[in-house]
């Protein structure tokens, strides 16, 4: 118990305001701001740290303190708000031990990490403790229970904090009607995320030490039998430039890897043109017992024009799956109101694409027949039997689905396409841009763990005094 690498200490400083956990959301946003950007760094820095234990068996010392530093800075953090109100201290902004907050957090740096457990240790044999850090934090409970439609099922109670957030809504209670913090609420608070932060520990490759299977209360840990050897201790300490090139480069980073991503997703996108240029969402059947089916207004005006110019190229509308012949059309929405006035149709309130994002709330309109089949009709700006193409226009149009004939009873499978002629120029800057960023983050975290290596200058001589 006294040996284990992750120690998570807190103490609790009473008297406490009755109210100002009320506001501590509001007080802490500065912090929420700072931590947003020092856990993109977090991640992408494990990442290599991953990969330098792979191949070295080494966690090198400057991330390792970069990333001990989040995790403490995020622990005093969680008691000073939500997860403790254990302090009415505000947090200090470094990545420092700050060793005079109630809240501290030690992890002594390994000097040799397995290289096979790496592969392993952060999905596979930390799942028992992701189960049960999630009944802490997150709060799903997970239960089987006969009541359910099927006969029985998973149940997720609790959905919102957790046990610990339940705790400390209880403290948080006591102390606004009696300004007293549990001890007993205390002692289970510090101890579920004394857990959480150990499994966090090893999920994030910081130590080969499977966490316990124990609930270990109270703000102190057990004392050391003896102290850490001296290779324990981690000589690096992140200046405020090594953490701001470090939190910018991790940052450049993940944006590259997102455009590198969106990137490869628009050349896929690109490669899937059809023989007529154009790029196809998925189809959705419609059906109606009615004699049309129209979708819902499209207004074109202004820049619109332009930006849909742009950006969707030439529209094609395909329909298959009818038994009977088809007729696709598509005119500005008076006319189109004009032709079904007094003739029974449904209108698609919803049309998305793929069907299974959205309901299509269809609407029915009362009626009778048509007066004559629409290919009659001289109004349609584009018509077609199976497809129909069209260039952006500026208005207010409609598409309309009939039987040929005029016949009710239409069942069809929509499709939509474009040609997107965007698509080159997008993949071709988003690559680009993928080199940069990772080139210009790649640099900077380079020179943000140079700079923390560095050893500190000297103070400088001072005259004696005479």
């Amino acid at each position: 118990m006294s040996a284990y690498p992750v120690r998570v200490e807190a103490r609790l400083e009473e008297p406490l305001n009755r109210g100002l956990w009320i506001v501590k959301w509001f007080l802490a946003i500065p912090h929420y701001l700072a931590l947003g950007f020092l856990w993109i760094a977090f991640g992408v820095l494990t990442v290599i740290a991953f990969f330098a234990i792979l191949f070295t068996g080494r966690y090198p010392r400057t991330i390792f303190a970069f990333n001990l530093g989040v995790l403490r800075w995020t622990w005093r953090v969680a008691y000073y708000t939500y997860g403790g109100l254990g302090t009415d201290r505000y947090p200090p902004f470094t990545l420092g031990a700050a060793p005079g907050y109630p809240a501290t957090l030690e992890i002594d740096y390994p000097e040799r990490l397995s290289r096979g457990l790496v592969l392993v240790k952060w999905w596979l044999l930390a799942l028992p403790h992701y189960l049960v850090v999630g009944l802490f934090t997150s709060g799903s409970v997970l239960a089987w229970s006969d009541g359910l439609p099927d006969g029985g099922g998973v149940l997720y109670t609790l959905d919102r904090g957790g046990l610990i957030g339940l705790l400390v809504l209880v403290a948080a209670v006591g102390l606004l009607f009696t300004g007293r913090y549990p001890y007993g609420v205390h002692d289970l608070v510090v101890g579920m995320n004394r857990w959480a932060l150990r499994v966090a520990a090893y999920a994030t490759l910081m130590t080969d030490a499977y966490p316990p299977f124990r609930l270990e209360q109270g703000g102190h840990e057990v004392p050391r039998l003896e102290a850490p050897p001296d290779s324990a201790r981690t000589p690096a300490r992140h200046r405020p430039g090594s953490t701001v090139a470090l939190a910018a480069g991790s940052l450049l980073v993940f944006c590259g890897i997102a455009a590198g991503v969106t990137g490869t997703g628009t050349a896929l996108l690109g490669q899937a043109r059809d023989d007529g240029g154009f790029v196809g969402a998925g189809a959705r059947q419609l059906t109606t017992s009615t004699y049309a089916l129209t979708g819902q207004e499209i207004s074109i005006a202004g820049q619109g024009v332009a930006y849909l110019r742009e950006s969707a190229g030439r529209v094609r509308v395909q329909a298959s799956g009818s038994p009977t012949p088809l007729f696709l059309g598509i005119a500005r929405k008076d006319d189109v109101t004009a032709y079904l006035r007094g003739v029974a149709h449904e209108r698609a309130a919803h049309l998305v694409f793929p069907p299974e994002s959205a309901d299509a709330g269809y609407t029915r309109y009362p009626g009778a027949a048509p007066a004559s089949p629409p290919a009659t009709q001289t109004f349609w700006a584009a018509t077609g039997s199976r497809s129909l193409t069209w260039d952006v226009q500026p208005g207010d149009w409609a598409v309309v689905i009939m039987n040929a004939n005029g016949t009710p009873g239409v069942t069809a499978d929509l499709q939509p396409a474009a040609t997107l002629p965007w698509l080159e120029r997008a993949t071709t800057g988003l690559l680009v841009a993928t080199a940069v960023l990772l080139l210009g983050g790649g640099a900077l975290i380079l020179f943000g763990v140079r700079l923390a290596a560095a050893p500190a200058p000297a103070p400088a001589p001072t005259a004696p005094a005479r």
